[in-house]
């Protein structure tokens, strides 16, 4: 299959776009200190100002803060401790900020800066007030420039991934949480690369499934930027399993971004899911993090995945994590990986004592009235493929 349909029916119809840019872009490459390269904010600015005026609204999530900051201070590379990151961070977020804001002015354009941390899109308030922020500074005529918030992010640096490991947020990630919160067309992701490549070093036109190519994914990074192809490969996912398409290209083609949108074959494609996830249920199922893990038998994975059923205690037969009403659990099948997450009505210690009971058991078990699901099916997102 070819992505030429899904560029011309999608993508040149897309009206509200996250790109995301990354340090590699934003800075000059050789030996010595990395510097903003300016001549490239002024060309981006200029990309973005014509898509504004074709009315298509443009969130920029842009990494470069830490190498801003070390161009600003004149180190010679990334600092490894945290606390210098965090300090180098705050130097670079004023400097990028004040570079981005002087290039989108030539072309009367106002910018505005949000800075965020995972906590931002797990608390169920906060991840709305981004979106209503966002929505309204589009409608005043801004550009948002957002950026992870390095000067306080320690812990919240790190997100737990659909398989439970961790890694790194990364700008990628941030990218495709604000593409969902705002439930935005089209996800870009502008690097160095042409695309994700195959096993003979070619640009992949289309990907279909983008859980599928993480095996494609090269997990080496450069000195200034802290992801990689993996992390590409997750913010793709994570957008397209929502219903929208993504697509990884090449920032300094020229023109990159008014070509894409007139459909053009550059970069990689990444196909968006058959179905398109509501706002809240694109916060459970691929925003807030799991609390905790049930394991299910496989009449209850068939139950939940096939039939759309609520998940029940009796089907339940294990649980893992310290969890509270109200926090999202990860569902795996006992031969499977991930299926779905979605939210508890128990804590922890509850599902503990009335896993694998039936509901008419429940009050007397937990001395209580109580519910007859442990995730109703309204609060439940399938995630994996069975």
């Amino acid at each position: 299959m070819h992505s030429t349909p899904l560029r011309q029916t999608v993508l040149a119809h897309a009206r509200r776009i996250v790109v995301k840019l990354g340090s590699q872009l934003l800075n000059t490459q050789g030996a010595g200190s990395p510097q903003l390269d300016m001549t490239y904010l002024y060309d981006l600015a200029s990309q973005i100002a014509e898509l504004r005026a074709r009315k298509i609204e443009v969130t920029l999530v842009s990494s470069g803060a830490i190498g801003a900051g070390c161009s600003e201070l004149g180190l010679p590379r990334r600092p490894k401790d945290v606390a210098d990151l965090q300090a180098v961070a705050a130097v670079g977020q004023r400097c990028l900020m004040t570079h981005i804001h002087q290039a989108f002015e030539k072309h009367g354009l106002t910018v505005a800066q949000l800075l965020l941390t995972r906590g931002d899109f797990d608390d169920r308030v906060r991840y709305l007030n981004i979106r209503n922020c966002v929505t309204h500074l589009h409608r005043l005529g801004c550009v948002p420039v957002v950026n992870e918030n390095d000067t306080v992010a320690v812990d919240e640096l790190r997100f737990i991934d659909s398989d439970q490991m961790a890694t790194t947020m990364e700008n990628d990630v941030l990218a495709a949480l604000m593409c969902n919160a705002l439930r935005s067309d089209a996800l870009i992701l502008l690097s160095i690369v042409d695309g994700l490549f195959d096993q003979a070093g070619r640009t992949i036109d289309l990907v279909e499934d983008a859980s599928t190519a993480i095996g494609l994914a090269h997990a080496g990074t450069s000195g200034q930027g802290s992801g990689g192809m993996a992390t590409k490969l997750e913010a793709a996912r994570m957008v397209t399993e929502a219903g929208e398409i993504a697509v990884i290209a090449h920032g300094r083609q020229k023109r990159v971004l008014p070509r894409l949108f007139e459909a053009e074959c550059l970069g990689t494609v990444f196909a968006p899911a058959a179905r398109k996830l509501d706002s809240r249920r694109r916060w459970i199922g691929l925003t807030k993090r799991a609390a905790g893990t049930v394991t299910i038998d496989d009449g209850a994975v068939t139950a939940v995945t096939a039939r759309g059923k609520s998940l029940l205690a009796r089907g339940i037969v294990a649980t893992a994590g310290q969890f509270e009403r109200g926090d999202v659990l990860l569902i795996r099948g006992e031969t499977h990986g991930e299926i779905a997450r979605g939210l508890s009505n128990y804590s922890a210690a509850e599902l503990a004592k009335i896993m694998g009971k039936k509901s008419n058991q429940f009050e007397r078990i937990l001395g209580r009235l109580a519910y007859a699901e442990v995730i109703h099916r309204d609060n439940l997102v399938v995630t994996g493929k069975i």
